[in-house]
């Protein structure tokens, strides 16, 4: 995995992947979209949507534990205080050899940079308005399902905007 190449593909993720407007209903299509789809792959997750402090949408599906919606409040934590991915916050942390933690004293049981929160935006502005976030999967997979289902519900093909398939190690 290049973390230059995967910053540099999220940052795009993050200023094409934007609304036009975003309410409780274009939650719940997303929310839908995210728990029938991981329900297909077998896959057990907790996602959380919530937009201006107020949470639209939950769902913890079978094999989710207690502990997913403890990750999800984590990884929204620092997307609030940093406005953007967590996957990219996280990436950048490495890139450095660094951890949140350590650089900023953010203490870890309220803070984790795994990957799976995304932020929601209106096009046109660079406020955020609230977070979409994914917890189960590695974290990796946890953004990739976020964005693909994002890009998706915006009408872009995903494969415009997904990370590049990791590298396997020789």
């Amino acid at each position: 995995m290049d973390i230059g190449r995967d910053l540099a593909r999220i940052a795009l993720q993050e200023e094409q992947l934007r609304f036009e407007r975003f309410d409780a209903g274009v939650a719940w299509q997303i929310g839908s979209w995210l728990r029938n789809t991981a329900a297909s792959r077998g896959q057990s997750v907790a996602i959380d949507i919530t937009l201006n402090g107020a949470p639209l949408f939950y769902c913890a599906m079978v094999g989710a534990t207690p502990n997913n919606a403890e990750w999800i409040r984590r990884k929204k934590n620092v997307l609030a205080r940093f406005h953007k991915s967590t996957y990219a916050v996280g990436l950048e942390y490495a890139r450095n050899e660094t951890t949140l933690e350590a650089r900023t004293g953010a203490p870890l049981q309220d803070f984790v940079t795994a990957g799976g929160c995304f932020p929601i935006r209106i096009r046109g502005s660079e406020a955020v308005l609230g977070s979409i976030t994914v917890s189960g999967l590695p974290e990796r997979e946890d953004h990739e399902l976020v964005v693909r289902c994002l890009a998706e519900h915006l009408g872009l093909s995903p494969e415009s905007v997904a990370l590049e398939a990791p590298t396997a190690k020789p």
